[in-house]
């Protein structure tokens, strides 16, 4: 998100002032608030040409040409969300106002892509048949649910994107003629789609065997049942830094007892404790692999976990990266029943 301090202005400042700060900011816009800070509306540099067309001068008041119906969007909207208004309104530009609509931040096109291309690929794994959410997906791939309006792997992809990644491998196999012809080559999103066609289900690592070249910088494979909000290049660097061979995402999983439990020993109570939360990590399904790695994935069924644990049984470090933000992994009829998944 760039820095604000660039694009402030205010209603009484001149026409003169606000191309000085859109030239200031390079983006565009200036965001017109109150002196309060809440937002007024906005101004380009369209809106200012047509001001003087009209008949003001370069001292009239910024006033006389706000866009004062600009779209905003709260701290909350996700970047899928954010995208789709830019594309609907044509637009590049969407501040961000807080509850009492005071100005905290800007979505540029420009930040939501990737500041920084890097050189990963990522694998998804989008082949399963996702039989626990039968019969939702007898005719559509578990990926390609809707998850508040778009496809589940539309929402991965365009995440990755945002992490600076131009290259994404599909894995498919189930119904994968869809997800072909729904994302194509992938420059509609941003980036250069290739499919792995899997012959027979593979599990979630044995389409790594079908990359057609073996790559030059670590892989991030997720799966493709996945909404999440997950740091991508924070774990890149985990990665990285660990010097590790192998990096899950991990997030904390608690189930709490509904009962109040007693430690019992030789007969006698030794302890009482209400209603315990029990807490473990659990595979968050993302994860960073080195190159060559993927010359030890048979072109056969192979799960991942199989790969980490024949990483632990050579010794080879094997990092965990914590996943903090917004996770949730889309297979469980329970989220159909609640009108989650649509």
């Amino acid at each position: 998100m760039p820095d604000l301090s660039s694009f402030i202005v205010y209603p009484h400042d001149s026409l003169r002032d606000g191309m000085a700060c859109i030239d200031r900011n390079a983006r565009g816009i200036a965001l017109v608030v109150d002196a309060d800070r809440r937002f007024v509306g906005t101004v380009t540099d369209g809106d200012i040409r047509r001001a003087l067309l009209q008949g003001a001068s370069m001292d009239s008041p910024l006033d006389v040409c706000i866009r004062r119906d600009s779209i905003t969007v709260g701290l909350d909207a996700g970047r899928a969300e954010v995208l789709d208004l830019m594309r609907a309104r044509r637009i590049e530009q969407v501040p961000i106002v807080d509850e009492a609509g005071c100005v905290i931040g800007l979505h540029t096109l420009h930040e939501l892509l990737g500041r920084q291309e890097r050189a990963n690929i990522a694998v998804i794994m989008a082949g399963g048949q996702g039989m626990r959410l039968r019969p939702a997906t007898l005719q559509v791939p578990k990926p390609m649910i809707k998850v508040a309006g778009r496809p589940i792997l539309e929402r991965i992809i365009l995440h990755l994107v945002g992490y600076g990644l131009r290259t994404v491998y599909l894995s498919i196999h189930y119904l994968g003629y869809i997800i072909e012809e729904h994302f194509g080559d992938g420059s509609g999103l941003g980036c250069r789609i290739e499919y792995l066609r899997e012959p027979e289900p593979m599990g979630t690592a044995g389409a790594l065997s079908l990359l057609p070249e073996a790559p030059g910088e670590p892989v991030i494979v997720m799966n493709g049942d996945l909404v999440t909000q997950a740091d991508i290049g924070a774990m890149l660097h985990v990665h990285e830094a660990g010097g590790y061979a192998a990096t899950m995402a991990v997030r904390r999983y608690g189930h709490q007892i509904p009962f109040g439990c007693v430690e019992v020993e030789d007969g006698q109570i030794r302890q009482l404790e209400e209603k315990p939360l029990h807490e473990r990590f659990v595979n968050a399904g993302i994860y960073v692999l080195n190159p060559e790695l993927l010359a030890e994935v048979p072109r056969e069924h192979y799960a991942i976990t199989d790969l980490f644990a024949q990483c632990l049984a050579r010794k080879w470090p094997v990092g965990a990266y914590e996943v903090e933000e917004e996770w949730l992994d889309v297979g469980q009829r329970e989220q159909l029943n609640m009108g989650f998944i649509r």
